[in-house]
């Protein structure tokens, strides 16, 4: 009776598993096949297709059909500017946060919290209005500054509640040594917490490769769009319905953040290891 339970169970398991894996690979294969298809429309494409091309992809890569080369960079640009700047700004805020005890402490913390609960398309005219008033608009800066004030209230609080399960001990053994804070922060705390750094840097990281609405309000010209804006404009025009060379330019967006993530995961593995172990 027993294995029969266990049997049932497996089974039921692996049919859940099963069902989604199908879910999730069947849009991927799709749209990776419909790269492939002759043509420009989508009604006679197929996961597997009879005649299959490299003609979108060349297409993407030549300068005189499309502008994909300077979006991709464009994005490349913006993303890891913002990576940076919000890994650091995360870091040295949520070290503050979780180390010291100063005046508004629990009220910044509260107001991280209501921030993060207010996405920023939320406050698309004011930071279009913003942007307009400082001269920004049409510019990437503008794109990054809004990309890296959004990241800070969420990973603020990710970043504090991992520093949190690090010894205070540990501050305190450096401190008498003769460590300042800042040594303290960079040579002892930061190191321990290479996983959670990890784990920003590729929510931040992402984050400007899948934004579309921000990117469409705030950038004019097509030599400045990112990705999604340009890939967009492929298929909005009237007379531009190109939706297989959408498919192949859609495709290759998943490489960087592939190739990050593969970097990444041996960190990724370690955080959660580590994370159960703590406490």
């Amino acid at each position: 009776m027993r294995n029969k339970n266990r049997i049932i169970q497996l089974t039921f398991s692996y049919a859940v598993i099963l069902a989604m894996i199908v879910i999730i690979l069947y849009p991927i294969l799709w749209i990776v096949g419909s790269s492939f298809n002759p043509g420009n429309s989508l009604s006679g494409s197929s996961i597997i297709p009879k005649d299959a091309t490299l003609k979108h992809y060349k297409e993407l890569f030549d300068p005189q059909q499309s502008d994909y080369l300077i979006w991709y960079w464009n994005t490349i640009k913006i993303c890891i500017l913002t990576m940076v700047f919000s890994v650091a700004l995360v870091c040295m805020t949520a070290y503050s946060f979780s180390r010291f005890r100063f005046v508004g402490r629990k009220n910044g913390l509260m107001t991280f919290l209501i921030l993060q609960m207010i996405p920023n398309f939320a406050a698309l005219i004011a930071i279009y209005a913003l942007a307009n008033l400082t001269g920004l608009l049409d510019t990437h800066l503008a794109l990054i500054l809004v990309y890296t004030g959004g990241a800070i209230p969420m990973n603020t609080y990710l970043m504090k509640g991992y520093l949190d399960t690090i010894p205070k001990e540990l501050d305190e053994s450096a401190r008498m040594d003769g460590a300042g804070n800042l040594r303290i922060f960079w040579q002892i705390v930061m190191p321990l917490a290479k996983p959670m750094i990890a784990v920003i840097s590729l929510f931040t990281f992402i984050t400007p490769f899948t934004d579309f609405i921000l990117a469409r309000i705030l950038l004019r010209t097509e030599e400045k769009f990112t990705l999604a804006v340009g890939l967009y404009e492929l298929i909005a025009d009237q007379f531009g319905n190109e939706f297989t060379l959408f498919a192949a330019g859609s495709v290759l967006i998943a490489l960087p953040i592939s190739l990050l993530f593969l970097s990444l995961q041996k960190y990724f593995v370690s955080g959660l290891t580590a994370g159960g172990t703590k406490g």
